[in-house]
């Protein structure tokens, strides 16, 4: 009769999860935290200052390509600021509300078949939050939307305003890549570099088509 402690018995599934991914006691909640959880708040977060950003940063860039006025970038920054965040806002309630219709209808739908009341009050706390999300995205775009606007407000001179709203967005971008990777313990070096290097492109093709545009005399 074998033994069940045979050291040379091959491993069962769930020693073989815990030798995979490095933890000795998988009940463990500080060794198994779901950082995906966090997903949801997390995306409109990141997503929404991104997007304040870049598209303001963008929007300033490219009428500062034909107008060196001071005022005409800020208030298009600002312009661009209120229509943005009041977008997300909007799209983001919209998205997040459809999600709960769909998921509170499984829920009624479980309820029928006879899910028990322990369940049902578990997943109506998971459910998603369209206030909170729409909140969440509006304050996000508005406080990224604020980096270029107060890196600008304060530079008459057209050259040295260009330069310190491309500085100021760079290093904000990285910020933002880097914060999103650490929130979700993910390597934060690609992430950074990838929101960098798009935010410079979109800052370019801006400013490069408005240039032309206005060159054009259109």
């Amino acid at each position: 009769m074998a033994s069940s402690t045979n050291p040379a018995a091959p491993p069962s599934g769930d020693l073989q999860l815990q030798q995979i991914i490095g933890i000795d006691h998988v009940g463990e909640d500080s060794s198994l935290f779901d950082y995906s959880k966090r997903a949801q708040w997390l995306r409109a977060a990141v997503l929404g200052a991104n997007d304040g950003l870049v598209s303001t940063a963008s929007l300033m860039m490219g009428v500062g390509a034909v107008k060196q006025d001071i005022k005409a970038m800020i208030l298009t920054g600002f312009a661009g600021l209120v229509a943005g965040a009041c977008s997300m806002a909007i799209g983001e309630f919209v998205s997040v509300y459809s999600q709960l219709d769909i998921e509170v209808a499984q829920m009624k739908r479980r309820a029928v078949k006879g899910g028990g009341m322990e369940e049902q009050e578990g997943e109506r706390e998971r459910l998603p939050n369209p206030m909170q999300a729409a909140a969440t995205s509006a304050l996000a775009f508005s406080a990224g939307a604020m980096v270029p606007l107060l890196a600008a407000s304060f530079i008459k001179e057209y050259r040295v305003r260009i330069g310190v709203v491309v500085a100021a967005v760079s290093v904000a971008l990285m910020g933002f890549g880097w914060l999103g990777a650490a929130l979700g313990r993910a390597p934060a070096a690609r992430p950074a570099g990838r929101v960098l290097v798009g935010g410079w492109l979109a800052m370019a093709i801006t400013f490069g088509l408005t240039k032309l545009i206005g060159s054009s005399g259109l």
